[in-house]
């Protein structure tokens, strides 16, 4: 596997977990929520070949720092996806979001003055509204669910991650992407990101992605059960430089429901004859 966490990097949301391989240009993956970096590791092969890649599990997510009270909002993931651009000395990466993870790249790049050599948005949280009513839910009853024995705790964080999967994937990926939340650290963890969650950091860049300084490209699980296909397409209108295109029959989750599909999508549009 060519995935792996073997770097630790101090940022101002605590210690960060990375990772890095390949050779060639740069290329930052930024994940989403409930993920961790391991969501990519069935691309991370194939994109090695061709590019340095490079990925880190968000402050609060993975293996990276779970602590008590720590801050792991939209703005504060934003921050430090500009502090490990700056680690790594990146200066105008390739980045590929997906979900939360737009929200957070779209912040470093329009707010804290990150330039991207492409850019691609996956499935992405990026304008209101978003979060479920489960989301909203959890968010005001956060003692109650912090409460939840391990079992039923377990419980809860298979069928909310089941819920954004549409094709069967493995299940020890599916194990993988359970297991952070399982620790007493990551069950806290877990409900703290509904209480963080806050729509203003989304409208504070709603009004700029017209300014995006790159080529973009939207891909779109067009059965995603999270965030519809109608939410690529109105991200699209507020980003007409960009190119859009859904993927028939994939849910959320595409890196792990449709690999390859989603490869040869991102090749086309990276390969440099290409301007997306």
């Amino acid at each position: 596997m060519s995935w792996k966490l073997d770097e630790t990097v101090q940022t101002c949301a605590g210690k960060v977990a990375a990772g890095r391989v390949g050779s060639g240009p740069a290329l930052v993956l930024a994940h989403g929520w409930p993920w961790s970096s391991f969501s990519w590791h069935r691309i991370t092969p194939d994109l090695a070949e061709r590019y340095r890649v490079h990925w880190y599990d968000m402050p609060g997510y993975g293996q990276s720092a779970k602590d008590a009270e720590q801050r792991t909002s939209l703005d504060v993931q934003g921050e430090v996806f500009a502090e490990m651009l700056a680690h790594w000395g990146l200066e105008q990466p390739i980045v590929i979001a997906h979900d939360m993870g737009g929200a957070a790249t779209l912040r470093a790049h329009l707010l804290h003055g990150c330039d991207f050599e492409r850019y691609i948005l996956m499935n992405v949280v990026a304008m209101r509204p978003w979060g479920s009513e489960f989301f909203d839910h959890v968010g005001r009853h956060l003692e109650a669910f912090l409460g939840l024995p391990p079992h039923i705790h377990k419980a809860v964080v298979a069928a909310y991650i089941k819920g954004a999967i549409v094709n069967d994937i493995d299940p020890a990926d599916f194990d993988k992407l359970v297991e952070p939340w399982l620790s007493e650290e990551g069950r806290v963890s877990f409900y703290r990101q509904f209480a963080q969650a806050d729509e203003q950091y989304t409208a504070e860049v709603e009004p700029a992605f017209g300014d995006i300084r790159c080529p973009v490209k939207i891909i779109w699980g067009e059965k995603d059960p999270w965030i519809p296909l109608e939410r690529g397409k109105a991200l699209h209108a507020l980003i007409p430089q960009a190119s859009f295109e859904p993927l028939p029959g994939v849910g959320h989750l595409l890196q792990l429901e449709s690999p390859q599909l989603l490869l040869r999508r991102l090749n086309g549009f990276l390969s440099r004859e290409s301007d997306g």
